[in-house]
């Protein structure tokens, strides 16, 4: 029953931490507005949260051999709630990217430390586990915008001390429910971080050469997702609504991608997810029409979103104790700064005149070929298990 209140615990701490890395999408007329800013300088403030994500995931895995997991965890949740009031104060453009990038911070923190906790506190039950985390997380996602309407109607600053007010209860919370929950002792024998992640370099790579395309496709697709209905003829209202079906599919995606992790061959089932998003976006560059839109839309959404747990769960529940975390934070520091190119890239190419389905079409054919040759791999015994 204690773990069980921990866990429900840091689902709501990841709902916060998502919630404010998206926060700012939404915000950004508002910013440029309010601060008398051009677009490219509001853009920089969304770069900021994700660099800020990315930036701490390599020294987190080495503070994690040092202090125990749920220490860093509620650290992240004191960065966030503080970060939060920073950008919420903000009277400069200055200070509230100061706010967003620190806000970013303690997302990377958190998963870092957190991703290893559960998998330790539910060693018999990880991608469930991961799966409900992750459902938690993406529910964030779903429900930033209407969020930030809300608070419009106040200020926009209110959803900023929301987020602010919500991490330091949430913490606190957390930081009674850990004090009276027995934790797992298997990240004590994580001491070597250099040493733990090199270990492991086989694993890494394979996760990162199955995964690590897929989401880096996908970064591009759903940052230009709306520009991508708009060239389909969807009006500028429908194409909105595209962007938020794709992400409300992701949030049963955790859930039974998550559980089904636990029950299939864990490489032949992500290969499968892989391969499947590859057809399925490259099914949308040949189709029109509101209907088969929409459906080849929630298919997407629920697929790649599906491949998140089924990689956090090969990882986790195949790295042995002795190198959980720090392995975990290598894999989750290069996958951050790689995915984080793929909407330049996509830019790159539709400003040198390509048009968006040829770009998504032969995005999908490459990595179709990537699947078939892990395949080809797989069955000769080549990839770690």
């Amino acid at each position: 029953m204690a773990r069980a209140r921990l866990f429900g615990s840091l689902c709501g701490l990841v709902f916060l931490i998502n919630l404010a890395r998206i926060v700012f999408a939404p915000l950004l007329n508002v910013f440029i507005a309010e601060f008398g800013i051009g677009e490219a300088t509001a853009g920089l403030i969304v770069t900021l949260v994700w660099v800020g994500s990315a930036f701490p995931r390599l020294p987190t895995g080495w503070v994690l051999t040092k202090v125990p997991r749920q220490h860093v965890v509620l650290a992240s949740g004191v960065v966030l709630a503080t970060s939060s009031a920073i950008a919420a104060t903000a009277t400069s453009i200055a200070h509230l990217m100061g706010g967003a990038f620190l806000m970013g911070i303690a997302s990377g923190v958190y998963f870092v430390s957190a991703n290893p906790l559960l998998s330790e506190l539910y060693p018999d039950r990880v991608g469930r586990v991961m799966g409900i985390h992750g459902a938690a997380n993406q529910v964030a996602a779903v429900i930033a915008a209407p969020f930030v309407a809300l608070t419009l109607f106040v200020d926009w600053r209110l959803s900023l001390w929301a987020i602010a007010v919500g991490g330091a209860v949430v913490t606190a919370y957390t930081w009674l429910t850990a004090r009276r929950t027995e934790m797992p002792d298997a990240g004590r024998s994580d001491r070597a971080f250099v040493a733990g992640a090199l270990s492991e370099w086989r694993l890494i790579v394979t996760a990162l050469a199955i995964a690590g395309v897929a989401v880096f496709i996908w970064q591009g697709v759903f940052n230009f997702y709306e520009l991508y209905m708009q060239s389909k003829g969807l009006s500028d209202r429908a194409a909105g609504m595209m962007l938020t079906v794709v992400f409300a599919a992701g949030v049963p995606a955790f859930f039974f991608g998550g559980d089904l992790a636990d029950r299939l061959p864990q490489i032949p089932y992500l290969l499968g997810i892989v391969g499947v998003f590859a057809a399925t976006l490259l099914a949308l560059t040949l189709v029109e029409g509101l209907i088969s839109l929409v459906a080849l839309t929630i298919v997407i959404g629920f697929v790649i979103h599906a491949l998140f747990p089924a990689v956090d769960t090969y990882l986790l529940d195949t790295l042995p104790d002795s190198t959980r975390g720090s392995a975990y934070a290598v894999f989750s520091s290069v996958w951050m700064l790689s995915q984080s190119l793929g909407s330049y890239v996509l830019g790159v190419f539709v400003e040198g005149n390509y048009t968006y389905d040829e770009v998504f079409a032969v995005a999908a054919l490459f990595l179709g070929a990537t699947v078939v040759a892990l395949v080809v791999l797989e069955r000769v015994g080549k990839l770690p298990s």
